[in-house]
């Protein structure tokens, strides 16, 4: 293993726990945290309208290859050892190289209690530990209040809109682009 390329494995926040999902293993919880919190992800995350046992099981058994190439790094959100959602620090094919993206979820039980945000900054220091990233980006629609909250609390500023196509409900068509750079 590169340990030079690799975030860590486990990052603890108080009550708030990321964890490298462990495969086949986290299956049956992720999956019932994921169809308790369909409606809640429905607007917003396209992959819930072809949801289904077998997508996640494909989802978990993607990561382990994915982490050791140091290319997406994604984590269970644990709150007092349950999984209440995922986030990850990956890297787009058109992601400048010296760039990460963060991307994250919650059950609607585990929101407004700030887990996005604690969340988020636990990634973002660990993209900056990451040799050769200058950057880190949260992309969302801009109709989504919720994830826009998280990049203005952490400091984040507006980098870019760019047309996207809708493929969630919610969805205008749009893409807002945060970024904060190393300091």
């Amino acid at each position: 293993m590169d340990h030079v390329r690799q975030a860590e494995q486990e990052i603890v926040l108080g009550e708030v726990t990321l964890r490298r999902f462990r495969g086949e293993a986290d299956l049956p919880e992720f999956f019932q945290v994921i169809e308790e919190s369909l409606e809640h992800l429905r607007p917003w995350m396209p992959w819930v309208a072809e949801h289904s046992r077998a997508k996640t099981t494909e989802f978990l058994a993607e990561r382990a290859e994915l982490w050791e190439s140091g290319r997406d790094f994604t984590y269970a959100i644990l709150l007092d050892g349950a999984i209440v959602g995922a986030c990850g620090l990956f890297r787009r094919e058109d992601t400048a190289e010296n760039g990460r993206e963060i991307g994250f979820w919650l059950h609607p039980a585990a929101t407004g209690r700030g887990i996005a945000t604690r969340t988020t900054r636990a990634l973002t220091e660990q993209a900056f530990r990451l040799p050769g990233v200058d950057f880190v980006e949260i992309v969302h629609d801009p109709a989504n209040h919720a994830s826009r909250a998280v990049p203005i609390r952490l400091g984040f500023t507006e980098h870019a809109r760019r047309p996207a196509e809708a493929l969630a409900p919610a969805e205008t068509g749009e893409e807002q682009i945060w970024r904060l750079r190393r300091a």
